[in-house]
C-alpha cells in the first residue's frame, strides 16, 4: 500500500488498488519521510551535488542496500540498549 498526499500526479503512476491518498492530519507519511531523509544523509549517491557516483547500476543499488542495512542495524542496536 502506498500512502501519499493528495497530489494528482500519483493517480497516473500508482495502481488504484495500492494507492491511498491521505490528508496531512492522518500523518502516515512521517515515518517514511524521515527514513528517506536519513538515507539521503548517509548515502551520498542519493544527493544531487556529489562527487560520489556509480558507473554501474549494480554498484548504485549496493550502496543504497548497504545504507538501508546500516540504518536497520543501528536502529536495532539503539533499541536493545
Amino acid at each position: 500500500m502506498f500512502y501519499t498526499d493528495q497530489y494528482e500526479a500519483y493517480k497516473g503512476v500508482i495502481p488504484a488498488k495500492q494507492h491511498k491518498a491521505i490528508t496531512k492530519k492522518v500523518r502516515k507519511t512521517n515515518r517514511i519521510e524521515r527514513f528517506n531523509n536519513t538515507l539521503r544523509q548517509r548515502v551520498s549517491r542519493l544527493v544531487r551535488d556529489t562527487l560520489a557516483f556509480s558507473k554501474k547500476l549494480a554498484n548504485h543499488l549496493d550502496a543504497i542496500t548497504s545504507g538501508i542495512c546500516y540504518s536497520n542495524l543501528t536502529r536495532a542496536a539503539m533499541s536493545s540498549e
